[in-house]
């Protein structure tokens, strides 16, 4: 059973010879080795580049231990280069090679290397990226299965595909696995034998607990507006202890750089400017957030969120929160200013969407709550509610796009319907 990810797939196939390193990064177990060393691989030979001009390591195999030497793998590599045409050189793993940034921007220097590699645990993390390449490297972020990715493989009804999807989320393994036990006990040890496990030893966190505690909190908030001061209130009121912003921040920081969360910051859509705290946190993959909670707090409505954000992330755009001003009269004829959201301003280049998520827009009432917002910023840019009800498109006569979450996931031109 194989998964197509030619969302990345074609990334990469755009940027071949463009003379930089290509880092395919993410949170571990999410696709990226099979896509370099199955997917693109298979491209190449197919676009009838030669195999002996593939030079593919793969680092956490015990084979290819001696190669993790920096000085050994640039004669390995050097050695494997015969002729003037191009050699397409694989690294997987490569936070396992001493000094591997010093090793690639030496590989860099050969005129005829094109450069790929991935990296996924504590030495090699999305900051990274930015400080050590500067300019060199360009990277290509993987994310867990989309719901289309997920539905292509999956044996059963698109209800069930689903119910499963937004409980045990998007990770590639879990499409191979058929009991709930099987599904439940792989999440739960990625969450804490590997993941924070990471962060820990990455930052040398020294009160683990604190961390598990915070991974809680903000699972339990997916969608609520957070910010440091709230959170250390909960731990107080909560957990009983205390704990500094300084801390929390830290904490934050750590979880955001290991891509097991994402901020999503509020954004005043009239003043065209970011507002500071509150945020808001989504997990990576709902199904590691439903693990770490015990799979007890799984609202759609807050899961349906999350995987609405993740799937604007995994197309391309950026997603803030979004926070316009409405100026009204009360009986006194004094103006009042109510501030209202919306969930998602998606923006990419001169494209901007307008996203409201909700259960549904069953009543008159409810609708006009979700459409409030949408109407109060009153500009030319689409305006989507994303509804749990499993239909189609439909535009009112206002402009204002209603489609369900399973149809928009789907689609993925849904955003240019």
């Amino acid at each position: 059973m194989e998964i197509k990810r030619d969302i990345y797939l074609d990334r990469l196939i755009e940027w071949k010879k463009n003379g930089l390193i290509k880092v395919v990064t993410g949170i571990r177990r999410c696709g990226k080795s099979y896509l370099l060393l199955n997917l693109f691989r298979r491209h190449l030979l197919e676009s009838g580049v030669k195999e002996d001009h593939i030079i593919e390591v793969i680092l956490d195999d015990l084979e290819n231990e001696e190669l993790r030497d920096p000085y050994r793998m640039l004669k390995y590599v050097k050695g494997r280069i015969a002729d003037g045409e191009t050699y397409y050189i694989t690294i997987d793993e490569v936070q396992l090679l001493a000094r591997f940034e010093e090793v690639l921007n030496s590989l860099l220097h050969l005129p005829n290397a094109d450069i790929y590699v991935t990296g996924s645990n504590s030495r090699f993390l999305s900051s990274d990226v930015v400080t050590e390449f500067r300019g060199r490297g360009i990277e290509l972020r993987v994310h867990p299965l989309s719901f289309r990715e997920f539905s292509s493989v999956y044996r059963g009804s698109p209800d069930d595909a689903w119910n499963d999807y937004y409980v045990y989320g998007g990770l590639p393994l879990i499409t191979a696995m058929g009991s709930k036990r099987e599904k439940v006990e792989y999440l739960d040890s990625l969450v804490q034998k590997v993941y924070l496990s990471d962060i820990v030893d990455r930052h040398k966190v020294r009160h683990r607990k604190e961390l598990g505690d915070l991974v809680n909190v903000l699972a339990s908030s997916i969608g609520s507006l957070t910010s440091f001061p709230k959170l250390a209130k909960t731990f107080k009121s909560v957990e009983r202890k205390e704990i500094s912003l300084k801390t929390l921040a830290n904490y934050t920081d750590y979880l955001a750089d290991a891509f097991l969360i994402s901020r999503a910051v509020r954004y005043d859509v009239k003043g065209r400017k970011y507002i500071g705290s509150p945020a808001k946190y989504y997990f990576e993959d709902v199904g590691l957030r439903n693990a770490r909670l015990g799979f007890r707090q799984t609202e759609e409505n807050h899961i349906m969120e999350n995987i609405l954000y993740n799937e604007l992330k995994i197309r391309g755009y950026r997603v803030d929160i979004g926070v316009v001003d409405k100026f009204s009269k009360d009986k006194t004829d004094k103006t009042v200013k109510k501030r209202l959201e919306i969930d998602f301003v998606a923006s990419l280049g001169d494209e901007q969407y307008y996203i409201q998520s909700a259960s549904d827009v069953a009543t008159a009432q409810k609708r006009e709550q979700e459409e409030r917002s949408l109407r109060a910023v009153n500009d030319g840019f689409k305006k989507i509610i994303v509804v749990k009800e499993n239909i189609g498109l439909r535009r009112d006569n206002s402009g204002i796009v209603t489609i369900g979450i399973r149809k928009f996931l789907l689609d993925g031109l849904s955003l240019l319907r």
